[in-house]
């Protein structure tokens, strides 16, 4: 019953991917969701803004996926209302990782399953990346990072060839894009579409929001 039960939830088969720039961090994501074999949505978001500096992205369980941002921003908003202060990206990074370690140690039937990246820009300037895997354990990268997503091989391949310390966000969103792309040609459970954000200084932006549209 139990196997029985964790193999019909929704799981989202997926790519995520982080990029630190010299000017910036790039986070993107496919929008497949698959149940087993069956793409279930070929719009599904991977990639969300927490507030007006943070962006999370999330591979896993769909539900844990959608819910987990939404208890991040309630909790940095409440920190932010008791301290008088704007939490740091750190900091952030932090709950989450204490979120994800709670969520799968907590006694439960189904436990979360979800792993992490999270970008912002911090009051001083500085933009730092950070990846929370599903056991909660947490890094800040300093280069690039793909999560536990299914397309994670095929992202760190090409990135571990391409990647280069001083590249600006526009390289890093080219690079991003051609990431993803090796990531849906190989991974079954990745495609349909691609959600690409840039996080600078000058704040959080949807640069890309594309439809991979089959042609017969």
């Amino acid at each position: 019953m139990d196997n029985e039960l964790k193999n019909s939830i929704l799981k989202t088969g997926t790519t995520i991917l982080g990029i630190v720039c010299k000017d910036g961090v790039v986070m993107a994501a496919d929008t497949k969701a698959t149940m087993g074999n069956i793409a279930m949505r070929k719009d599904e978001e991977k990639v969300f803004p927490i507030n007006d500096y943070l962006v999370f992205a999330g591979c896993g369980v769909a539900g844990d996926i959608q819910r987990v941002p939404k208890l991040l921003a309630a909790e940095l908003r409440l920190k932010e209302l008791r301290s008088r202060s704007r939490p740091t990206v750190k900091q952030a990074a932090s709950l989450l990782n204490s979120i994800s370690y709670s969520g799968i140690r907590q006694p439960s039937i189904i436990p979360q399953q979800v792993g992490s990246l999270l970008a912002g820009f911090n009051e001083n300037g500085s933009i730092e990346l950070y990846s929370i895997e599903a056991a909660g354990s947490i890094v800040q990268v300093k280069d690039y990072d793909a999560s536990q997503g299914t397309g994670m091989p095929f992202v760190l391949g090409l990135l571990e060839r391409q990647y280069k310390e001083d590249m600006t966000i526009k390289e890093g969103v080219d690079l991003a894009l051609e990431a993803l792309k090796s990531a849906t040609q190989r991974d079954i459970a990745s495609g349909c579409g691609f959600d690409v954000f840039t996080i600078t200084k000058e704040g959080i932006n949807k640069v890309i929001d594309r439809e991979i549209k089959p042609t017969y």
